[in-house]
């Protein structure tokens, strides 16, 4: 879906560069941009490992454990019909931990953990549970409170401050998730009372 939607963009900004008679911004991004996005990996790389080894050794040291625990409480009432000791809560918490944190690349595999845990407790294969649905919520929503990524950039691209984002990206999370949930919750209600009313 991606792959095509980025590839309508691309078209539609070559024609409307000929149509106007633009052409040449077209050579010169074409010749621009492999060399940007290479600056672009050498600036963000170098950044993404020291925070992927900073992980690792919180991991190691049962700091990210310790943080996950404490989490777990919060995880109970954002997905009631998990069990506490139950493996994909652990997952769970473990991916939004590591997204809070900024390390978005590092929390994709117990992101996929996660899911492939609650589809094999799922009955129906074919429709997601209300915990993936919730837990795809806050995915989207994006829970970061330390947005290691962004700063890179803007450091790649010599902001005088590149900090300077985190109270826009935590204030940004709050209101993405806060809503979602609420959304979330809406529909469950929604589609529990359409089932009631159907097996009445």
């Amino acid at each position: 879906m991606m792959n095509h939607l980025f590839g309508i963009f691309i078209i539609a900004g070559i024609i409307f560069s000929l149509l106007t008679g633009n052409i040449e911004a077209i050579n010169n991004e074409i010749i621009a941009a492999p060399r940007q996005i290479l600056d672009l990996f050498l600036s963000m790389f170098p950044f993404m490992i020291l925070w992927s080894g900073i992980m690792n050794i919180a991991k190691e040291a049962g700091v990210l454990e310790k943080m996950t625990h404490w989490m777990r409480p919060l995880f109970r009432i954002l997905f009631p019909e998990l069990k506490e000791d139950d493996e994909a809560l652990g997952y769970i918490a473990s991916n939004i931990t590591i997204n809070m944190l900024g390390i978005h690349n590092a929390s994709t595999p117990f992101g996929l953990k996660a899911m492939k845990c609650l589809q094999e407790k799922n009955p129906n294969k074919t429709t997601a549970t209300r915990s993936m649905i919730t837990f795809l919520v806050l995915n989207t929503g994006g829970v970061t409170l330390l947005a290691t990524d962004i700063i890179a950039v803007r450091s790649m691209y010599q902001s005088p401050n590149p900090a300077l984002i985190l109270v826009t990206t935590i204030t940004a999370t709050l209101i993405s998730n806060v809503f979602g949930l609420i959304m979330d919750r809406l529909f469950y209600e929604r589609s529990k009372r359409r089932e009631s009313s159907a097996n009445q």
